[in-house]
């Protein structure tokens, strides 16, 4: 795999090559709902690689048409046990961890050779990162949001619920890793203990979400979070995801304080997810991001601090397009 520091470079070149800031995915899910799929299910959007994978893969496309930098894989939800409580194997989950890869390979690859013939090298080959969701995203209770696991959920039994899904993705070829919405210290520990004892060389970020603006959902501080993610080289940013738009200002300049990693910020549309009733609830007007309101804030997040900007779930193609061209613009 070669060694940390090289590996690494990877992710710092796209970002040099993106002028200082680049662009991820949005949400997946929403897209996903948008083209018919239904996913309300504990699998969530990872339903779609038994039933609709060709949707993936075509939502895939569209982010790269407007204008992403990395694509993040529809394995955020997909989990071994997830799988095998609808009833398939194990094997027959840990091929469909390894096409939640290959999907995003197979139309960042499609795209970039349709592409590079008309714009050659001045198009900058995106990014494959697998997507490594929160044991709370697999309980699908919202428990991501809070933090709260309980006492019986140690950092070994964590580790040992993300070690072979983390494996597997790994050896399907992603470039990067994305471990998304975390919501405590303790999950935070365990990513990086799991990336050290795999001996993991791709470049990794991981993202908390919060419900303050101020902590971490668990109400621990960010600097209690970080001061464990700042001890590892093999994570190569941090940040938020899946929080309101409005906190991100306050939480780049408390990470520029904390970290000297990338700081990536792609939060969600600002409405409020309702995890036992499944559903998006409207918060104030005011914290609702529409994709107009991404245009200024987007060059405000990069001037800040933000190495990589994105959208979360109730932002789409049109976001990630209006953040591109806000970003690239002079």
């Amino acid at each position: 795999m070669g060694n940390i520091k090289n590996e690494s470079s990877l992710l710092e070149d796209l970002i040099d090559k993106a002028g200082g800031c680049a662009v991820t995915d949005g949400g997946f899910a929403t897209q996903l709902e948008r083209h018919g799929a239904s996913i309300n299910d504990p699998l969530w959007s990872a339903l779609c690689l038994i039933k609709n994978p060709h949707l993936i893969k075509k939502v895939h496309s569209e982010y790269l048409e407007a204008g992403a930098d990395i694509l993040v894989t529809s394995s955020y939800q997909a989990t071994l046990p997830g799988f095998v409580s609808k009833g398939l194997s194990i094997q027959e989950g840990e091929l469909l961890l390894e096409r939640s890869v290959k999907l995003a390979v197979e139309a960042r690859d499609s795209f970039w050779n349709s592409i590079k013939k008309t714009s050659g090298h001045n198009y900058r080959r995106a990014l494959v990162a697998a997507s490594i969701g929160s044991y709370g995203a697999y309980l699908a209770d919202g428990s991501e949001y809070s933090g709260c696991y309980g006492p019986c959920v140690t950092l070994e039994k964590l580790k040992e619920f993300h070690r072979r899904r983390l494996q597997i993705l790994v050896e399907a070829g992603p470039d990067l890793l994305a471990f998304e919405t975390i919501p405590n210290k303790l999950e935070a520990e365990a990513c990086v203990e799991l990336l050290e004892e795999e001996s993991i060389q791709i470049p990794a970020w991981i993202c908390f979400t919060s419900v303050d603006g101020e902590n971490a959902p668990s109400g621990e501080s960010f600097k209690e979070c970080l001061d464990v993610i700042n001890k590892s080289d093999r994570v190569n940013a941090v940040g938020i995801n899946c929080a309101p738009p409005h906190f991100m200002e306050n939480i780049i300049c408390k990470f520029k304080q904390l970290t000297k990693k990338a700081i990536i910020v792609y939060p969600n549309s600002g409405e409020v997810w309702d995890g036992r009733a499944k559903k998006w609830l409207v918060s104030q007007p005011s914290k609702c991001f529409d994709d107009d309101n991404f245009d200024w804030h987007a060059r405000r997040w990069r001037d800040l601090g933000a190495k990589i900007i994105g959208g979360c779930c109730r932002t789409t193609p049109s976001t990630i397009e209006v953040i591109s061209k806000a970003l690239r613009e002079k």
